[in-house]
C-alpha cells in the first residue's frame, strides 16, 4: 500500500512520457487500475475489521503536455489544441469509459504539438473511497455505526473543493506556477457526475450515447420505448433491417438491456435480454438507443422544471456528448399558432434563475446553426412538406422559460408586456436552461417544441384537451428528434463543434 507521502514524493519521478496516444491511455489505464484496486483491497481489511496502522490514499492519473510558443494550429478546429505556451495537466478517471475519448483528444494534441511529448503519471489529487467502486458503495448497508465513525480517519472521502466547475465558467485561476487546465473537468468532478448519473436515471453512465434527447413528458418516453424495441426486432423488409442494424441494443432502467435480433445468427433469436427493472422508477429515468461507437440516442425524462434540467445537464456533460436537444411541450404566444405546431428556438428568454450564479444574464446564448439546420430540415422530411407550408407547422422564434409553472395566475399585464417586448412566440420551463447549459458546457444544443396550449387565447392545458393531442402529436415530434440526431450524426464532428463555444483561453480537450 502506497501512503499518501510516498505517493505525493514519488510524483515526479513516476512520470513517464509517450509520444504514441494508445500507449500513453494504456499507461493510464494501468495506474488507474492500480489505484482504485489498492483502496478496494484496503477498505476490505477495514471492513473485516483488521487494524489500520495509517491513512491509506491513493491518487488520480494525469495527463500533461508542455507547449512551446511556435506552435501553428488549424485555426477552423474548435478543440484540440492548447491556448498558447506553458504546461498544461488534467487529471482523468475511468479509463475503461473513456479510453476511446481519450485516443482521441490525445492524436490532436499530438497533430498540433508535435514536439510536445504526452506526460503520464500520477497526480496527488486523491480518490475518494466511493468513486473507487464504480457501481457505487453503500455504506450504511456494509458498516457499523463504529466503523462508519472512524471512514474518515483512514480514507479520503469526496471533497467539494475539488468538484465546482470553475474552469467550466471561467473563473479558475490556477495557483503560481501550476499547471492549466486541460479539460473542462478534474477527475473527481467527472466521478460525482458519473455517480450521481446512476442515481437520477437508473441507468449506468457506460450506456449514455453520444446524442442526447431530453423531454418534459412521459409520452415522448412511452413512443421511444416503442420505437426502440421495435428496432431490436427483424422484419421481413430488408431495407427495414440494414437500418436496424446500425443499433445495436436498447437499454431502459435497472441495465435491462434488449439486444438487436438482426445482429443475431440466421435461425437464433440471439442474446437474451438482460438486467433487473428498478422495484420504483427513479427521478429521470434514462433509455439508450445504443450504436457499437457510441453514437447512438439517449432519451431522458427530466421531468417538470429548471432546476431538474440543470441537475441532468451537469451531469450528462462530463460525458461529452456531441449534442442534447430538448423535445417538449409549450405555450403557444402568439394568435396565429395551432395547438401541434412546431417552434425552433433561435433565441432564449432566461427566467429560469437556476444558472443566473453560473452564467450570468448578460451572456448571450446562440442558435448553433448546425443543430436549428438538423432540425429543420427533419421536420420537413417527417412531415413531408416544404415552403410555405413548412412555414404554417413550424415557427422560429425566441422561446421564454420560467420557474413558474402558474405564471398565468400573475396580474396578466404584466407578463403579457414582458413577454411581448421579448418578442418570445413560446414559453416553457426547460429549453433555456438546457440551451445555457449546453454553452456554458461546450455541448451543441438545440430546442424543437411543441404548441400544447395557448393560455393567452383561452386554450389551456385541460385533461381532455391535452389528452387528444398527446396521442396525434407525440409520434411526429419523436421520430423528427430522431431524426435529427441521425442528421447530425451523418454530418460529421467537423461541422458539428463549432467555435462559437470557445472562449478566449479554451482547455485542449473538447
Amino acid at each position: 500500500m502506497t501512503s499518501q507521502a510516498q505517493m505525493e514524493n514519488g510524483r515526479q519521478a513516476e512520470v513517464e512520457r509517450f509520444e504514441d496516444p494508445v500507449a500513453a491511455v494504456a499507461r493510464l489505464q494501468v495506474l488507474y487500475e492500480q489505484s482504485v484496486a489498492s483502496l478496494r483491497e484496503a477498505f476490505g481489511r477495514f471492513k473485516r475489521g483488521e487494524p489500520m496502522h495509517a491513512p491509506v490514499r491513493a491518487c488520480y492519473p494525469f495527463i500533461r503536455i508542455t507547449a512551446g510558443s511556435s506552435t501553428e494550429v488549424d485555426a477552423r478546429r474548435s478543440y484540440g489544441f492548447v491556448a498558447g505556451p506553458g504546461v498544461f495537466e488534467t487529471t482523468v478517471t475511468r479509463p475503461d469509459l473513456f479510453g476511446h475519448y481519450y485516443r482521441q483528444q490525445l492524436r490532436l494534441l499530438r497533430r498540433h504539438h508535435e514536439g510536445s511529448p504526452i506526460e503520464i503519471g500520477v497526480s496527488s489529487q486523491p480518490i475518494p473511497l466511493h468513486f473507487a467502486f464504480p457501481e457505487g458503495l453503500h455504506l450504511e448497508g456494509e458498516l457499523g455505526q463504529e466503523h462508519l465513525r472512524h471512514l474518515r480517519r483512514f480514507f479520503d472521502t469526496p471533497d467539494l473543493a475539488q468538484l465546482d466547475d470553475g474552469i467550466v465558467n471561467g473563473t479558475y485561476v490556477p495557483p503560481q506556477d501550476a499547471p492549466s487546465p486541460l479539460a473542462l473537468f478534474t477527475a473527481a468532478r467527472v466521478d460525482f457526475s458519473l455517480h450521481r448519473l446512476r442515481h437520477y436515471t437508473a441507468t449506468s453512465p457506460d450506456h449514455v450515447q453520444n446524442y442526447v434527447l431530453y423531454t418534459n413528458y412521459q409520452f415522448y418516453i412511452d413512443e421511444f420505448v416503442r420505437f426502440g424495441h421495435a428496432l431490436m426486432t427483424r422484419s421481413e423488409d430488408p431495407a427495414v433491417n440494414a437500418y436496424r442494424q446500425q443499433y445495436t441494443a436498447f437499454v431502459e432502467p435497472g441495465d435491462v438491456v434488449t439486444h438487436n435480433a438482426n445482429l443475431a445468427a440466421p435461425g437464433t433469436d440471439g442474446l437474451p435480454p438482460s438486467g433487473m427493472p428498478p422495484p420504483r422508477m427513479p427521478q429521470m429515468p434514462a433509455y439508450h438507443l445504443k450504436r457499437a461507437d457510441g453514437s447512438g440516442i439517449t432519451m431522458i425524462n427530466i421531468g417538470v422544471g429548471p432546476s431538474n434540467a440543470k441537475t441532468i445537464t451537469d451531469h450528462v456533460a462530463v460525458l461529452r456528448p456531441h449534442a442534447w436537444i430538448m423535445l417538449g411541450h409549450c405555450a403557444g404566444l402568439r394568435n396565429t399558432q395551432r395547438l401541434g405546431d412546431y417552434v425552433l428556438a433561435h433565441g432564449y428568454v432566461r427566467e429560469d434563475h437556476v444558472l443566473d450564479a453560473d452564467l450570468p444574464l448578460w451572456v448571450p446564448v446562440p442558435a448553433l446553426a448546425e443543430i436549428q439546420v438538423a432540425l429543420e430540415r427533419a421536420v420537413a422530411e417527417v412531415t413531408r412538406l416544404e415552403g410555405g407550408e413548412l412555414k404554417r407547422v413550424m415557427r422560429t422564434g425566441t422561446v421564454a422559460s420560467v420557474d413558474n409553472r402558474n405564471w398565468e395566475l400573475r396580474d396578466y399585464r404584466e407578463p403579457v408586456q414582458r413577454l411581448s417586448q421579448s418578442r418570445a412566440i413560446a414559453l416553457d420551463m426547460e429549453s433555456a436552461t438546457i440551451a445555457a447549459n449546453g454553452f456554458r458546457f461546450r455541448v451543441p444544443y438545440g430546442t424543437l417544441l411543441c404548441v400544447s396550449d395557448k393560455p393567452l387565447h383561452g386554450e389551456l392545458k385541460l385533461p381532455g384537451m391535452a389528452d387528444s393531442f398527446y396521442r396525434q402529436q407525440v409520434n411526429q415530434h419523436l421520430e423528427i428528434g430522431v431524426r435529427a440526431m441521425e442528421l447530425l450524426r451523418e454530418n460529421g464532428l467537423e461541422k458539428l463543434h463549432s467555435r462559437k463555444l470557445r472562449s478566449f483561453a479554451e482547455v485542449a480537450f473538447q
